[in-house]
C-alpha cells in the first residue's frame, strides 16, 4: 500500500494541472458559460459576479457530490457482485448506523449552506439605494415595454418617457431591432429601476445582467444595481403573457453620463415630458396602435384595412 508521503507527491501535479486549466479559462468558461462576462473587461454590473459565483459554486458543491455517489454505486457494483459458484442471496444487513447517519447529516448540511448562501446574496442583490443617481419606471404591457426617466418632482412633472411596440418580424422572421423599445443606462452610476405591469405577469430581464423579476398588478417591484460595462445588451419578457408573448423584446445601452444627459434632452425637445401614466391614459389602448416618436399613437395598416 503506498504510504502517505507518496500519495502528497502524486496529488500535487494533479493540483498544478487543475490550477493550469483554471487559469486557461475564458472569463465565460470561469464563470459556468453564462453571458455577461469579457475578456479584459468588467463585469455588466455590480451584481454579475456574485450571482455567477453563487452559481459555479453550487454546481461544483453537486458535482463533487455527484462524483462521490456514483464512485459508491460502482464500487458496491463491483465488489458485492455475484461470484461464479454462489447462489441465494448475500448476507442481509437491518441497518448501519454510521451510513444512515452519514446520509441524514451530509444532505443537511449541504441545504443549510446553499440555503446561507443564497440568502445572503440574495439580500444584497435586493437592497434598494436610499438615494440613486437615476431611478427609472420600468412598465411592461402586452406586448411592450415603456420607460419613464423620473425627475426631481415626486408628480413626475419633470420626468421623460418613451413608449415602446412590440417587435416586428418582417417575412423571413427577422426583427428590425431599431423600433424596438431602448432603455438607457449611465455607466457607474446607482440605477434603481421600478417595475410595474399596465395588464397580466410580466417579468423583467435583462439577459446579460442576470437577473430577471416578475412584474404584478397592484405590486410594484424595483431593482437597484450598477452597470459597469458600457455596451449593448438583450432584454425580453420571461414570464408567459399573452399571444405575442415571444415578441415582447427590448434593447438596453449602457452609456456614458454624458450621452445618457443628451437622451433624455432629447426626449423633452420631443414633448415626451410628465407622467407616462397619465399619457397613456390620453392616448388610450387600443389593440393595433403604435406609438410615434412624439408619443401619438397611430393605427397600423392591418386596423386599417
Amino acid at each position: 500500500m503506498p504510504s502517505k508521503h507518496r500519495l502528497r507527491w502524486a496529488a500535487l501535479p494533479l493540483g498544478v494541472a487543475a490550477a493550469v486549466v483554471l487559469a486557461g479559462c475564458t472569463p465565460t468558461e470561469a464563470n459556468g458559460f453564462l453571458p455577461g462576462f469579457v475578456e479584459g473587461g468588467p463585469a455588466t454590473t455590480d451584481q454579475t459576479e456574485r450571482v455567477s459565483a453563487l452559481w459555479v459554486n453550487s454546481w461544483i458543491v453537486l458535482l463533487a457530490v455527484g462524483v462521490i455517489t456514483w464512485g459508491l454505486m460502482a464500487w458496491a457494483a463491483i465488489a458485492y457482485r455475484r461470484r461464479k459458484g454462489q447462489v441465494g442471496l448475500p448476507v442481509q444487513l437491518r441497518y448501519n448506523m454510521p451510513i444512515e447517519i452519514f446520509y441524514t447529516i451530509v444532505p443537511l448540511i449541504l441545504v443549510l449552506g446553499m440555503f446561507f448562501f443564497t440568502a445572503r446574496d440574495q439580500s444584497e442583490i435586493e437592497a434598494k439605494w436610499d438615494d440613486p443617481d437615476v431611478e427609472i419606471t420600468a412598465i411592461a404591457k402586452q406586448w411592450a415595454w415603456d420607460f419613464q426617466y423620473d425627475g426631481e418632482d415626486e408628480d413626475d412633472s419633470d420626468a421623460v418617457w418613451t413608449m415602446g411596440i412590440q417587435a416586428q418580424p418582417d417575412k423571413e422572421g427577422n426583427i428590425d431591432q431599431s423600433q424596438l423599445p431602448t432603455l438607457v443606462l449611465p455607466v457607474d452610476q446607482k440605477v434603481t429601476i421600478d417595475l410595474q405591469s399596465r395588464d397580466v405577469i410580466h417579468s423583467f430581464w435583462i439577459i446579460d445582467f442576470l437577473y430577471k423579476k416578475d412584474m404584478y398588478i397592484g405590486k410594484d417591484n424595483s431593482w437597484s444595481f450598477i452597470p459597469t460595462r458600457v455596451g449593448e445588451y438583450k432584454g425580453k419578457c420571461a414570464e408567459l403573457c399573452g399571444e405575442y408573448h415571444s415578441m415582447m423584446l427590448f434593447n438596453v445601452k449602457v452609456v456614458e453620463q454624458d450621452e445618457y444627459d443628451a437622451y433624455v434632452e432629447s426626449l423633452r425637445e420631443k414633448g415626451n415630458t410628465g407622467s407616462i401614466t397619465d399619457a397613456y391614459d390620453r392616448l388610450g389602448n387600443f389593440p393595433g396602435t403604435q406609438p410615434s416618436d412624439s408619443g401619438e399613437e397611430s393605427h397600423s395598416e392591418e386596423e386599417g384595412e
